[in-house]
């Protein structure tokens, strides 16, 4: 009896080994999204007050675990029932990360006009709470898209382990996705303000301590442009990577090339097809509405 409680036990430690081990490589495989969704929730937290900053980051992150909460059971499920549908769907997710790496190299060069809803310390207390309650219904949604992304692309790593092992890694990825950015994020906002706490400690503008608080306040804005960048190129690399592995004809295209530049050379040509599909659509609609 004991012998068979034991065996028990090492069967269990094996099965989380596995799920250790396979929560790895697919979390590595999620790392492009990772970071294009540290940049953009970066910036939709950011530009609040700085009283608001950490509960308004707290209601994006609680909505981002109920988002998790309703993705997993239905990619588990189609894990179990619908398994073929996995590819589609991840190919789907490809066409969408590549359209959005394009769409931000097209704002880089062709900017959109923001429109300015007004001074935020002219507004009521009922009409902030308004707009701070839209942009975390924006970031949420947001969040959404991502999070279907991250929990595809980490189950589409981990298709050919058990459905037992499926659940444990994916889970592993989608809370550590969760708590990681958001982690990250919360420390990205508060940058500046601990770098103007710093310099009102200095009694100098020479010492250490005033040089590193301006570091951290001018660093700030640099720092979420260049996840921008870095987010936008994994985006493009993640999405290549996935129609390279999934359309054999792409691969026999761009095999003679390092797998670096193959990926991003195929998800920049997808993202340009996607890209111009929407541009299209947008004048004839517009065309179209101008009409009636």
């Amino acid at each position: 009896m004991t012998g068979g409680f034991f065996a028990l036990f090492d069967d269990i430690a094996t099965l989380l080994d596995d799920a250790a081990v396979v929560s790895k490589i697919a979390a590595k495989k999620t790392t492009g999204i990772l970071g294009d969704d540290l940049a953009v929730n970066a910036q939709k937290a950011s530009g609040f007050a700085s009283s608001r900053e950490l509960p308004v980051l707290w209601a994006i992150t609680k909505g981002s675990f109920r988002n998790k909460l309703i993705i997993l059971p239905i990619a588990f499920l189609l894990s179990a029932y619908a398994s073929w549908l996995i590819v589609p769907i991840l190919m789907f997710g490809g066409v969408y990360l590549s359209y959005e790496g394009m769409e931000k190299i097209y704002e880089y060069f062709y900017p959109h006009q923001k429109k300015h809803i007004g001074e935020l310390a002219e507004l009521s207390e009922e009409d902030f709470l308004k707009v701070e309650n839209e942009k975390i219904k924006s970031a949420i949604t947001t969040d959404f898209i991502l999070s279907i992304e991250i929990v595809i692309i980490a189950l589409g790593t981990v298709l050919s382990q058990p459905l037992f092992i499926q659940v444990i890694a994916v889970t592993i990825v989608a809370v550590l996705a969760t708590i990681g950015v958001y982690g990250l994020v919360a420390l990205l906002v508060r940058m500046d303000d601990l770098g103007f706490a710093l310099i009102e400690r200095a009694k100098d503008e020479k010492s250490l301590l005033h040089k590193t608080g301006r570091v951290l306040v001018i660093s700030l804005p640099k720092v979420i442009r260049a996840l921008t960048v870095i987010g936008t190129f994994s985006m493009l690399l993640v999405a290549g990577s996935i129609f390279t592995h999934n359309i054999p004809q792409m691969y026999e295209y761009l095999h003679f090339l390092p797998s670096l530049i193959a990926e991003v050379l195929a998800g920049l040509f997808i993202g340009s097809i996607a890209f111009g599909v929407h541009i299209l659509y947008k004048k004839v609609f517009n065309l179209k509405k101008d009409h009636i």
